[in-house]
């Protein structure tokens, strides 16, 4: 299926007597219709509780320009998404969203209500993974979404872009859900992703990348780096492959890019439009992403994983035995146990039972959770590329 492919960057900063303008023309650029008095959704990432210093949301001024540009046009924005970890209002409070949108006739509304929806048609008869959705009910009352990701670092899946950021319409538990039907499978996640963001189908994607997170995102483990970049698109399959362009990296390591490709969503000839002398981005800090290594009989999956495979790991120094990522772990691989010879607990993970998620990564309020590959599974991964490379 051919896909829009023009992709739209633009140099920005957060002062917002430029960013404004910026905003705009990339807006109109990408042809958004918006329908006078119509209802608007705007999604943007908001993980979790955190000020926009720390780059894990998308930051509350690009949310007020294209809140402003809806307003314009005539119609009614509404700010909605289902947090992984933290209240709404918190996330609103502390994220500076609040305070940045003061004074605009904005509504904020959390995801609460799901509705179910029928797989949606895929290319040349493709078969969809997954036959049936539940997603937030707002987003299908809009007349229109606009997407608004943030540029991070995603332990499961490399990067969390524009087709990512949807997954924030699944509402509430269900995501943890989710997670634990699609398992161990990167790659049957990501096409539950393309099938989400088919569902939805926002007019327009804008990704902010002027404060990007790299190294262990998405959450409060990684690390925030300036890249003074906007992205815009009518498709978000085009943009994140342009994202990965930017960045240096093969857009097929993302997951969801090669998905997408796989259930017939083409995007490989893009047109980039500005920002050029800006990229490629040079030594952004990725999370460590081992090779899958599970093959074999069914019976040795279990020691494979558990063994084998990159996998979560706690800093006990960090650690404060909160308890949120027990909570939300959707395999109950997380407990506590009490350490040896020392009066504390400690978090113990059953690797076995560990469908590597990393959902507890990105709900730890101390980033004391990060993404390791045992040394194990580097030999095994390492002896797997050379027979491929040999055979090639």
């Amino acid at each position: 299926m051919s896909m829009a492919r023009k992709v739209y960057i633009r140099e920005a900063s957060y002062d917002y007597r430029r960013l404004k303008p910026v905003v705009f023309e990339m807006m109109d650029a990408c042809g958004a219709h918006i329908p006078r008095g119509g209802l608007v959704l705007l999604k943007p990432n908001f993980l979790s509780p955190a000020p926009p210093e720390k780059a894990m949301l998308t930051h509350p001024l690009v949310v007020r320009a294209v809140s402003e540009y809806v307003l314009e046009k005539g119609g009614r924005p509404q700010i909605s998404d289902s947090p992984a970890v933290g209240a709404f209002e918190k996330i609103l409070k502390e994220g500076g969203f609040r305070e940045a949108l003061s004074g605009l006739d904005v509504r904020f509304s959390e995801f609460r209500e799901s509705v179910p929806v029928a797989a949606p048609s895929m290319p040349y008869g493709i078969r969809p993974p997954f036959p049936k959705l539940e997603l937030a009910k707002d987003a299908f009352d809009a007349e229109l979404i606009i997407n608004l990701p943030k540029l991070k670092t995603h332990a499961q899946m490399l990067l969390t872009l524009g087709i990512k950021n949807l997954f924030g319409c699944v509402v509430g538990l269900r995501k943890p859900e989710w997670h634990f039907r699609a398992g161990v499978d990167r790659q049957m996640f990501a096409s539950l992703l393309v099938q989400v963001w088919a569902a939805l189908r926002p007019a327009v994607t804008l990704l902010d990348g002027v404060l990007a997170l790299e190294g262990d995102g998405p959450g409060k483990g990684g690390v925030p780096r300036r890249l003074g970049l906007l992205f815009a698109s009518s498709s978000a399959p085009a943009l994140d492959i342009a994202v990965c362009r930017t960045l240096g990296i093969e857009p097929g390591r993302v997951p969801t890019n090669e998905a997408a490709g796989k259930m017939g969503f083409h995007a490989e000839e893009i047109e980039i439009d500005g920002a050029k002398q800006k990229y490629p981005v040079e030594n952004f800090g990725l999370p460590g992403q081992a090779m899958d290594v599970i093959f074999g009989p069914k019976r040795f999956h279990g020691a494979m994983r558990a063994h084998l495979l990159q996998r979560p790991v706690v800093n006990e120094d960090l650690c404060k035995l909160c308890g949120e990522c027990l909570s939300y772990c959707p395999a109950g691989a997380i407990e506590k146990k009490d350490a040896e010879g020392k009066k504390e607990s400690r978090l113990a993970f059953d690797y076995e039972k560990c469908i590597r998620c990393y959902c507890c990564l990105e709900v730890c309020p101390q980033g004391a959770i990060r993404a390791r590959e045992p040394m194990a599974g580097k030999l095994v991964g390492k002896t797997i590329k050379a027979v491929h490379d040999l055979l090639d």
